[in-house]
Formats: C-alpha cells, structure tokens, sequence
C-alpha cells in the first residue's frame, strides 16, 4: 500500500492519478498507524513552509516522518521540509537531510516554472531516466548542492534537484506532472 501524507498542502489529485496510471492505489491519510503501516509514503507539497509545518506539528507528523524506515519520496515542499531548515519563513524543517533551503537570487524570475533539465543522476530512483531528461518544476527556494545530492538542475546556478539518506528520497520537481520520465520515476521509487 501507498500512503500519501495528508496535511492539506496542495492539490494531491494529481499525484494520485499518476499512481492509478501505474496500476497503484493510494490512500491519503494523516493517520500515524496507516502511514507506519504502509510500504512506501510519499510525502507532496506545494505552499508556504511555515504553514505546512504547523500543519505536519498538528497531527504529530513532524514527529512521525523521521521515524519512518520504509521508502519516503519527499516531491517539492515535501523534500524542502526532509531539510534541516528553510530560509522561507525562517521555519525548521524535519532535520532529516542536513542542509538549508534558500531562496534563488533576484537575478532570476521567480519562481522557476516550467520544464528544466536533469543531470548528474545517481540513484535507482533515475532508472530508464536519462541525463538531460526535462521534468516539470514550481519553486522560489531551492536545495543548494549537498553531500545527499542525487540528481542536480541549474537556475541561478547548480541546486539539488533530488536528494536522498537512507530511505528517504526527495525530488524538488512534480513528477506527476513531468511525462514519461516523470512516471518512470514514480515507478522506481515503488520498485525500490
């Protein structure tokens, strides 16, 4: 089974069609006993850090999520807030993966929106994915490159497009919004 975190940032439909795309039901669940009990989480988001983060506090989720020993795939805010911190808000993150999330400079427009390219992939979360693959991202903070980089995208510089520790993964772009790669990553992160 597939728990998706439920904590009421952004629109999760999405996601859960590409699951069915794939043959794969999920369930979207604030539940500490669902989410302990599934084989893998995927944790989404779109918003404000702050916000998000009160919500997680709220259901005890922020507690939770490191806890976690399955696969967690972490998409946009949900891998910004696996960080130690974000400069959006001046929040705390999870303190999952160390490292700060900052904000692109002013001489770019922001948020990046739209399609950006792949590169550097080391994980078989990138199977069948190729170098320069584009995939779809929405973002004005990003992940700067860290030891726990695992695939890098460039605007306003290299930054972590996908990071991991241990069995928590996180990609800055929607896969279920990115095509054919997008789906393809969807699929390995269920095969992991």
């Amino acid at each position: 089974m597939v728990a998706i975190i439920d904590y009421d940032a952004g629109n999760v439909r999405s996601l859960q069609f590409a699951l069915e795309r794939l043959g794969v039901e999920s369930t979207l669940t604030a539940d500490p006993e669902t989410i302990k009990a599934s084989d893998k989480v995927i944790f989404p988001g779109q918003g404000a850090a702050a916000s998000a983060m009160e919500k997680l506090k709220k259901n005890g989720l922020d507690k939770l999520i490191p806890t976690l020993k399955q696969p967690v795939l972490g998409i946009c805010l949900g891998m910004q807030l696996l960080c130690e911190a974000t400069e959006e808000g001046g929040v705390n993150g999870l303190g999952i993966i160390p490292g700060k999330v900052i904000r692109f400079s002013n001489q770019v427009k922001v948020p990046q929106m739209g399609w950006n390219t792949i590169n550097n992939l080391q994980s078989p979360l990138f199977k069948d994915i190729k170098e320069g693959d584009f995939m779809y991202l929405v973002h004005s903070f990003y992940v700067p490159l860290l030891d726990t980089t695992i695939a890098q995208s460039d605007y306003d510089g290299a930054y972590s497009v996908a990071v991991q520790k241990n069995n928590f993964y996180g990609v800055q772009f929607h896969p279920e919004k990115s095509s054919k790669a997008g789906s393809q990553l969807l699929q390995n992160f269920l095969a992991l």
